[in-house]
Parts: structure tokens; sequence; C-alpha cells
């Protein structure tokens, strides 16, 4: 029998805490949960989570600060949860690198469906034609490092990547030469459909593009197909 996944739930309102982690036992998973930051520490120093759900909006130090310090320590999947319905405050937290985002209020069976789309992600590897895993994409002169999930320039530098930008690029290099437009890409980072005024992915693919020292004008590896989406418009190769 598999080992359930353990979700670490980080929220200041009790009665969230609680609803949360009695509605994901319910549904086969291990739930423990903290109140703030220094009780999220305490946690993850003594136990050992496949998936982090934090709120933006906490007395200390916020969801934003948190997810920003512990993504440079762990790469564990976090769902933030806010309060805030801002097309921005979803792109920053996207950017401090979380792995999903969750507006209140929520019914609990579709945090249940993020978690569940996230984790399938998190533990998916990708492979080439003989089945070994992949561990490094080259293109355009550039290395992205599947273990180390940073990117090498064509110089040897190490340019890291947030959480989004890392899967933004995965998914291109992962389908190169093709056409994705921004249903796709959110549905693939995000599992669910684009929002009309969601421009959370055109300030992804900017950020990502500047990260590849891209002309915005003229982008020659991440192009842009009017009225289609974007294309990785050169040849990917795995070691």
């Amino acid at each position: 029998m598999d080992t359930p996944n353990k979700i670490l739930i980080v929220d200041d309102d009790s009665e969230i805490r609680s609803l949360l982690a009695d509605y994901l036992e319910l549904n086969g998973y291990l739930a423990m949960t903290a109140a703030d930051g220094l009780a999220m520490w305490a946690t993850l120093n003594e136990h050992k989570f496949d998936l982090l759900v934090l709120d933006l909006n906490m007395p200390g130090d916020d969801g934003l600060t948190l997810c920003r310090n512990l993504r440079a320590k762990s790469n564990m999947p976090v769902i933030m949860l806010t309060a805030r319905s801002e097309p921005l405050d979803r792109i920053i937290g996207l950017e401090m690198g979380a792995d999903d985002y969750l507006a209140k209020p929520f019914e609990p069976r579709e945090l249940l469906a993020r978690i569940r789309s996230v984790l399938r992600r998190s533990n998916s590897s990708l492979h080439d034609g003989s089945g070994a895993e992949v561990q490094k994409l080259k293109f355009a002169d550039w290395t992205l490092d599947l273990t180390a999930r940073h990117l090498i320039s064509p110089d040897e530098m190490v340019v890291a990547l947030s959480g989004a930008e890392y899967r933004l690029l995965n998914i291109f290099l992962e389908q190169p030469n093709q056409v994705l437009n921004r249903d796709q890409l959110l549905n693939i980072m995000h599992g669910r459909d684009a929002d009309p005024f969601d421009r959370s992915i055109d300030i992804q693919i900017s950020r990502l593009r500047q990260k590849l020292r891209e002309d915005a004008r003229t982008p020659q590896i991440i192009k842009t197909v009017r009225n289609g989406g974007y294309v990785l418009a050169v040849t990917v190769t795995a070691e």
C-alpha cells in the first residue's frame, strides 16, 4: 500500500485549519497544521511533507515572504491561499515560487483537486526514449538543469528561476516548435482554464524572456504567435 501524502496547512484562521485538515484526512491524506510562520518552520524541522498549503495574509511574515524563504531551501510544492482577487497578487505569489493559488472563499473539493494536480505534476519525471531519466535539456546554447532546477547561460552563468518560471520553461522545452495558447499553458501549469482577464501567463513569459536575455521586441527563443499564443522556436536536446 502506498504511503499517504503528507500536507502541511499554514493559516492563522483556526476554523479553516481544522476544516481543511479534517477534509484532507477524509480523502486519504495525512494533514498537520500551523498558525503562523514560526510554527511552520518548527513543524518543517520535525516532519517531512509532500505539499504546503500556505495562506497569504498572516501576522508576522506573510505567505509571500514564507514562500520565498522556503524556495531558497526546498522545492516542496506550495499552494497559496489568498483573500485577494487582484491578478498582481496571484502573479507575485507564483513568482515567489508558489505552484498554484486559490482565492478565498473556496470549496474544499476545489483545493483537493488543486492538491492532486500539483502532486501529480511534482511526482512526474521526464524520460528520454530509452526510459532513462533526463537530467538536462539543452536549447540555443542554454541548459536547463532538471536536477538542480536552474538555468545555465551560454557563458556558464547559473540563472536562478522562480517556481513558475521553471515550470513554464519546462513546458516549452517538452513541446518545442508547437504553438501553445494561454488556455493550454494555464491548464498545464495549474490544471484549469484561463480567465479572460488573467494575464499572468503573459507576464511570466515576459520575465522568462528577460532571464533568457531576449530582446522583448524580437525574441528568438520564445516567440509570440499572433492570435495563437507562444512557441519555443529552437531545437531541444536531452541529456
